[in-house]
């Protein structure tokens, strides 16, 4: 009867963690192998377990990926040519701290977008809030809170998330409203980390603004606080196609 209620104290209480274990806790200080005090902790430990494995999860769940992948599954041994060092020094998330960006750039299919999401999906695990998107995806929200005069609601929004995944960035012309969307954008994400995925190097992405004088203003907070990952090649793709065989390690 004093199980059952404890039971119900937890659910009220929302302590689920606790309540999943709590059976096998008891069995452990039944037999002898937990004393009173490291019966509590032990629940406790087990509900902050729980309550970080559902923060990730929610942070996961709302960076919206094209894919869930951690940077343990990407295989470095693949390709020689990625600089396995610099992504790997990338991965102690040291650069968000610092508030710097990162820019992954080179030909199409080498693993940037890849790259790009674990190390956002290891920033969700560390706590970070995270935002993916597609260039052409953020620049049609943003245009369209011009439309329907949330553009300010739509800013805010992109730039609230400690780290933002800009992936396929430059791939053609900006106009002159996207140029300038983008310098609000990166102007009010200022100390925040910026990932980007691109084909070409920053130093082609100048020509594609209409405006020098913007894209001096843009680049210059985006680049020169920049990690810059060039990475060459063999395609990774056939390596993740159905059916494929499994790399050795």
């Amino acid at each position: 009867m004093r199980t059952h209620q404890l039971e119900s104290t937890l659910r009220s209480l929302s302590l689920s963690g606790m309540l999943d274990t709590l059976e096998a806790r008891l069995a452990q200080a039944d037999a002898g192998e937990l004393g009173h005090i490291e019966f509590l902790q032990s629940l406790c430990e087990d509900e902050l377990s729980r309550r970080d494995a559902a923060g990730i999860a929610r942070r996961v769940k709302a960076a919206r990926f094209e894919g869930v992948c951690a940077i343990e599954d990407y295989d470095f041994n693949y390709n020689s040519k990625v600089p396995t060092a610099r992504i790997r020094d990338l991965a102690t998330l040291r650069f968000i701290e610092a508030g710097e960006s990162v820019v992954l750039h080179g030909p199409v299919g080498v693993g940037k977008t890849m790259i790009a999401q674990a190390l956002g999906h290891l920033a969700c695990r560390r706590g970070y809030t995270v935002a993916f998107t597609k260039a052409s995806r953020l620049l049609a929200d943003l245009a369209g809170g011009h439309a329907d005069r949330t553009w300010e609601t739509r800013l805010r929004r992109w730039a609230r998330p400690a780290v933002l995944i800009v992936d396929d960035f430059a791939m053609r012309s900006f106009t002159p409203t996207q140029s300038d969307d983008l310098y609000e954008l990166v102007t009010e994400r200022a100390g925040k980390s910026l990932i980007t995925t691109a084909n070409r190097a920053a130093t082609d992405w100048y020509s594609l603004f209409p405006n020098a004088v913007v894209a001096e203003s843009i680049l210059d907070r985006v680049v020169n606080s920049a990690h810059h990952i060039h990475m060459d090649g063999k395609s990774y793709r056939p390596n993740k196609r159905p059916g494929a065989p499994a790399n050795k390690s």
